[in-house]
């Protein structure tokens, strides 16, 4: 078991993959805090905002592991490919599901304020938009050249 922690805690790419997930989720409550002079928790463990921890966390691991492995290698090809599909999942169908969830929440207030049902929010910050999937991939990068 203590081989496997030693591995893991060894591990230069993972560890780069999550600094920059930690980095950009730190950057999205910073930006909070400016924005709305308070504090809120949900912002650290939350989705969406700016920048976006999905992107920066798989551009820094495509980036460590071309650096690692070559940007020649199958590794590197599957982590890149792995990287556009969670960006584009992030920028694109998230971003979806949160417009179509502010529109069920505005038609929800209509019904409730006119019939007196029980209301119940969506959660409508689940995606990015595409400068804060950018902004995440680009900060991503940029860990990854700086630690590795």
């Amino acid at each position: 078991m203590g081989e496997f922690f030693g591995a893991l805690f060894s591990n230069k790419v993972l560890l780069i993959a999550v600094l920059s997930w930690f980095i950009a989720q730190s950057v999205k409550v910073l930006v909070g805090i400016i924005r709305e002079k308070r504090f809120n928790f949900k912002w650290f463990v939350g989705t969406g905002g700016m920048p976006s921890s999905h992107a920066a966390g798989v551009a820094a691991l495509a980036m460590a592991v071309g650096l690692s492995k070559g940007f020649d290698s199958v590794i590197f090809a599957v982590s890149l490919l792995f990287a556009v599909i969670v960006m584009f999942d992030a920028q694109g169908v998230r971003q979806d599901t949160g417009i179509q969830a502010e529109v069920l929440n505005e038609i929800t207030d209509d019904i409730y304020f006119k019939r007196g049902i029980k209301e119940e929010k969506l959660r409508e910050l689940v995606g990015h938009t595409p400068v804060e999937v950018l902004a995440g991939m680009i900060l991503g990068i940029l860990i990854s050249l700086v630690f590795y």
